[in-house]
């Protein structure tokens, strides 16, 4: 085995890793100004103790630790891929804990323990896209447990004015020190508790609408232009 190959197979390398995201993080938004747009209905929710769903793109998980209230408990739905394993133990320097699973199966263990928190009256962040795409389209599964719930889907974004997007299949948005920033928030999404499949469906298309709408407008206020959503299909390919 490599040397490259013993290092990244290295807990003690992978929670350095994580460690160092974790502050990059932190200087990125120590570093820069940063703004909060529409974050009214968060707050409220925050403030009543109200359980939601907090929806947001892939390529824009970077910065999400930061538009969160560090006082209010949630659990990021994460891939079992080993990267999705690096996003995890960087997250949890920020107080996140996470589940993981994919949002693409409906009945699987890892929704039906978002179920079990959502119930307690925490709440609970998923990535429709993920782990594996297509890009900026949402999956069923975010609707499917929002309708179980009797909880709000509340979608949010960021962007910044100085972040390159990297080639892979989510168009990660890397965000740099020193620029300023933006968090938008979209307005809630509710799911009848007796939602028919046409319902779930066009539920699901205003997860996707909204997500698209919020990330768009982020990207606009700071000169940015938003990658385009990938055509419906199968997944693109392995991601966390």
């Amino acid at each position: 085995m490599g040397l490259a190959k013993r290092i990244g197979k290295s807990e003690t390398f992978r929670g350095l890793l994580c460690w160092l995201g974790s502050l990059y993080i932190r200087l990125v938004h120590a570093s820069g100004r940063w703004s909060v747009i529409n974050g009214e209905h968060a707050e409220l929710l925050w403030d009543a103790r109200r359980p939601f769903i907090l929806a947001f793109w892939h390529g824009r998980i970077l910065m999400m630790p930061k538009s969160w209230h560090a006082a209010v408990p949630i659990h990021m739905l994460i891939s079992q891929h080993r990267d999705g394993q690096l996003i995890a133990r960087t997250v949890r320097h920020f107080g996140i804990d996470t589940v993981a699973g994919s949002s693409t199966r409906g009945g699987s263990a890892a929704l039906r323990a978002m179920l079990k928190f959502l119930k307690s009256g925490e709440c609970v962040g998923i990535t429709p896209d993920g782990p594996k795409g297509p890009r900026m389209r949402a999956s069923a599964g975010i609707v499917n447990l929002a309708k179980l719930a009797g909880v709000p889907i509340l979608p949010a974004t960021f962007s910044a004015s100085r972040r390159p997007v990297l080639g892979s299949w989510d168009r990660f948005a890397v965000a740099l020190p020193f620029a300023r920033g933006v968090f938008v928030w979209g307005d809630p999404i509710m799911v009848a508790r007796d939602a028919s499949e046409a319902e779930l469906e066009q539920a699901r298309q205003a997860v996707e609408a909204g997500l698209n709408a919020i990330t768009v407008e982020a990207d606009r206020l700071l000169g940015q232009t938003t990658p385009e959503p990938a055509a419906p299909g199968p997944a693109e390919g392995e991601a966390a």
